[in-house]
């Protein structure tokens, strides 16, 4: 099917007005707030940090020296290679990927059962006791975690109580709340694109395979993940995102000793004002996690109009 089929019946069923409307509105979002400033990034990212009446001069040339800063760091470093930021960044990507099987491992059973044991009022019940708490701000969240494990939070607090410890354990030092805040932050954006992947599997195909005498651990192996995987990629894909991507979170519920990657670009933007290697490091975080998202779709076998269905 050609594009002009395409957009033939797109009119026909949406109306010249409203497909119009939509066909601008998706337009401006896309070039506007996602193409244009992106190639901004890119082409501040390869250029000099220079005071404003040297831009645009005979200085103002493109380079790769704030790439090359990421790996070898300042002239003269006794490392050979930038230590600091190198490591964060694997750190970053790490914990992000270990934020995503967590949050994977909590949500799909939770998310097989909203999908196909939980029926009517019950099943509503439970969208809602999910969606509700997320009118809350994020920011509001984080603190609440801070609080929830600080050393006289709530989790101390109970420990002590019941005897289980005799001082306060650093939760906030050891990372805890760091992952179990960004875990809990992008739960939703797990659970409903399994929900929906899992609820149109034919529930005739599990109980075949109960009948069968098949496990149940068998019967999720072989049957309702491989069905469902569209859902798991578009889930996991989000979730690693935004949690390599996360600022307000590692800011606020992050120990002293750990140092998110996006905290390194916040800083060359709105610390030292060095706009040009901050874009240069968002730009190598963008790339990276894109890479690893479609090496990963490409080893599952899992194509992007899948996720798209």
């Amino acid at each position: 099917m050609n594009i002009g089929t395409l957009a033939r019946k797109f009119f026909e069923k949406n109306g010249v007005g409203m497909a119009l409307f939509m066909m601008f509105g998706v337009s401006f979002w896309i070039l506007f707030l996602i193409v244009l400033p992106q190639l901004t990034m890119v082409d501040f990212s390869f250029r000099f940090k220079l005071p404003p009446d040297a831009i645009g001069g005979p200085q103002d040339v493109y380079t790769t020296t704030n790439y090359e800063y990421f790996v070898n760091g300042n002239p003269g470093n006794i490392d050979g290679w930038n230590r600091v930021d190198v490591t964060v960044f694997w750190r970053t990507l790490i914990a992000a990927l270990f934020v995503t099987i967590f949050n994977f491992v909590v949500c799909y059973p939770i998310a097989y059962y909203m999908a196909k044991v939980a029926t009517g009022s019950w099943a509503r019940l439970l969208a809602l006791s999910l969606v509700v708490p997320y009118w809350i701000n994020e920011i509001l969240r984080a603190f609440a975690f801070r609080i929830i494990f600080g050393d006289a939070g709530l989790i101390n607090t109970v420990l002590k109580t019941i005897g289980v410890i005799d001082s306060s354990i650093d939760f906030i030092r050891a990372d805890v709340a760091l992952y179990a805040g960004l875990g809990y932050a992008y739960i939703l954006l797990m659970i409903f694109p399994l929900y929906s992947a899992i609820e149109s599997l034919d529930k005739n195909q599990i109980e075949a395979a109960r009948d069968m005498g098949s496990p149940w651990w068998r019967i999720h192996w072989r049957i309702v993940m491989p069905f469902a995987k569209a859902g798991i990629t578009s889930g996991c894909t989000m979730v690693f995102m935004l949690s390599a991507g996360a600022l307000a979170a590692p800011q606020i519920l992050g120990g002293p000793s750990s140092l998110w990657f996006t905290q390194i670009i916040y800083q060359g933007f709105f610390e030292y004002f060095n706009w040009n290697r901050g874009a240069a490091y968002a730009i190598i975080l963008l790339v990276s996690c894109m890479i690893i998202v479609l090496s990963i779709m490409k080893l599952f076998r899992v194509k992007m109009g899948e996720i798209g269905r």
